[in-house]
């Protein structure tokens, strides 16, 4: 049985995967779409929230993160129940007219609402969608390969089906399972993570094992992040596809391994799909440094998520009488991590309506359709947990 230090241990690293993605996120979401040169023309000093009045927002990458830490909790050991939760959920938030939505995962929403069975939905693409989600898969399986690969591969297939999407989101996902797992520990070396990201793609994927190769060659050599992004050719930007968005991430947080704040910064600074790109670092690095190792600033100064001030008292009562059934500890990390993200004041307040749809609950809050672990009532700064599980213990 887990013991309640690893336990805590456990729920502080998957509040980090989270909130780690939704800063950044919505640090990089003002800057999507610039270049290298224009953002550093335009933003001069640290990275901050700019968004609007000195906050930042969340967008699809945070949004879709916690969709499938809600569908994990429904389903933490039925793979198909997994991807038929999340399909469902991407179906009605495509309903919020989300803006900046991938192509690939547009064509992949539409088919599911035309009937296509979730594990049948999925485009031939190699985008950078299914990455950006898998980072908590990692952090939850992050002792459990196969259900980890089991897992991702099904989140994956649901909108993307070419080979390097998956390769790619199981990259992040070993990542943040490998720093979940050891931490920043002396235990896990990074030519022992580079030995293991290497076997993902196999011996014909001879691209994979190249990038992999740069990764290991630059890290000897002690280039920085814009230099490894150059010999990749991404001088100017990081591009949406997949074999670009995930080795640059990795390598920020191997270059800036146990510094969030280093990390971070230095795969903005190379402009692009920032959004992307900066929550994919996010979830991996803050997996190392846990919630205390995110820069306090950003992560109090978001629109998207509220303020948690305590679940219902009835929610209390049923979820201690769910721990005395034997629910699992790694649920309830999972659970809580998801409670405690909404305390970490990605929102000083918030006074918005609460929406919900049939087969997902959702919320609306600083424009922003957030996906069902909460949902908020109109005036009170309270969330009420949702279909989630998972007891509090």
């Amino acid at each position: 049985m887990r013991s309640n230090s690893t336990a805590l241990d456990l729920r502080d690293r998957l509040q980090g995967v989270l909130i780690g993605t939704a800063v950044g996120d919505a640090l990089g979401l003002p800057a999507e779409g610039l270049s290298k040169p224009r953002i550093a023309r335009r933003w001069r000093g640290e990275w901050r929230h700019r968004l609007l009045f000195g906050r930042g927002m969340i967008s699809d990458d945070t949004e879709h993160t916690l969709f499938v830490a809600q569908a994990l909790l429904r389903h933490p050991a039925d793979v198909d129940g997994f991807r038929r939760a999340l399909a469902w959920k991407l179906r009605w938030w495509l309903l919020s007219l989300p803006a900046g939505i991938g192509f690939a995962t547009l064509r992949a929403i539409l088919k599911l609402w035309l009937g296509w069975p979730a594990h049948r939905s999925g485009v031939f693409s190699a985008g950078n969608g299914p990455a950006m989600r898998a980072g908590i898969i990692g952090g939850y399986f992050y002792d459990d390969p196969a259900r980890r690969k089991a897992f991702v591969t099904a989140s994956t297939l649901v909108t993307h089906t070419d080979p390097k999407a998956l390769i790619g989101s199981l990259a992040v996902a070993t990542v943040v399972a490998l720093e979940v797992g050891q931490g920043n520990a002396e235990g896990l070396h990074t030519a022992d993570l580079l030995s293991q990201l290497a076997v993902l793609g196999g011996e014909d994927d001879g691209q994979w094992q190249d990038l992999v190769r740069h990764m290991r060659t630059a890290l000897q050599r002690g280039d920085d992040v814009a230099r490894f992004a150059a010999v990749l050719g991404l001088e100017k930007a990081v591009s949406g596809y997949v074999y670009h968005t995930v080795p640059v991430a990795i390598y920020a947080c191997l270059r800036h391994r146990g510094a969030f704040e280093r990390a971070l910064t230095a795969a903005l600074d190379l402009g692009g799909d920032t959004d992307t790109v900066g929550a994919i670092v996010g979830a991996m690095a803050a997996a190392s440094v846990g919630r205390g190792g995110i820069p306090r600033g950003w992560g109090e100064r978001h629109f998207g998520l509220a303020t948690n001030a305590g679940a219902p008292r009835e929610r209390r009562r049923s979820t201690r009488a769910a721990a005395t059934r034997g629910a699992s500890a790694r649920c309830s990390s999972l659970f809580l991590a998801c409670g405690s993200a909404t305390q970490s004041g990605l929102s000083r307040r918030s006074t918005f309506p609460r929406i919900q749809a049939p087969g997902s609950a959702v919320a609306f809050a600083g424009g922003s359709i957030l996906p069902a672990c909460f949902a908020v009532s109109w005036g009170d700064t309270r969330w009420s947990t949702i279909d989630a599980p998972a007891p509090l213990v």
